[in-house]
């Protein structure tokens, strides 16, 4: 089941959704028309910190674990413009992430949240996709959230610091899952390292 807007404002005043910093306004006024949170869904802002991936020599090995860290090391690092902000070129995979740190903690006899994150339909009409096949936030997850962002449109496509770049869709969780947290739980950057 989809979470409401309402539902979302519950689940953060209950604990068991944390967005920090927390989105606001919560609904729309005429001295905030802004709004963050659509009918099913509340919007994130896209980080100060995008990463590269450089042009091998090196093939991405994938069994031998450590990718947040081989990422690290193998891809540039780029604190964005907050006026100019960054051109995004077509067909360049970049690591961006999250401004807001989001956590879907299991509590004990609470029902947990997992959630998706999506894109947005203005950026996804000039060809920006936000994750490819990697949506997913599950329950017990806490941290910012890694966006794998490419354009597959035929024009640059300016991004800045602080800017909605994405939704994320809450769901219910049947029952009360087994903590497993993955490599990237805690992330601080968009490699994924803590």
């Amino acid at each position: 089941m989809i979470l409401s807007n309402v539902a979302i404002h519950q689940a953060i005043d209950q604990g068991r959704l944390r967005i920090e910093p927390e989105p606001h306004p919560r609904v729309a006024t005429l001295e905030q028309p802004d709004c963050p949170y659509d009918t099913t869904s509340v919007d994130l802002r896209l980080g100060p910190r995008i990463s590269i991936p450089r042009i091998g020599p090196f093939t991405y090995d994938l069994s031998r674990g450590g990718i947040a860290r081989f990422l690290a090391e193998n891809c540039l690092h780029h604190d964005l413009d907050p006026v100019g902000g960054y051109a995004l070129p077509p067909l360049t995979l970049v690591l961006g992430q999250t401004l807001e740190s989001v956590e879907l903690p299991i509590l004990p006899g609470v029902a947990p949240l997992a959630a998706r994150i999506e894109g947005k339909s203005s950026f996804a009409r000039c060809g920006l996709l936000i994750h490819f096949t990697a949506p997913t936030v599950h329950a017990g997850w806490s941290g910012r959230l890694t966006l794998e962002m490419i354009i597959l449109g035929n024009c640059s496509i300016t991004i800045r610091p602080g800017m909605k770049i994405c939704q994320l869709i809450l769901e219910m969780v049947d029952g009360i899952p087994i903590p497993n947290p993955s490599q990237f739980h805690g992330q601080t950057t968009p490699p994924g390292v803590p």
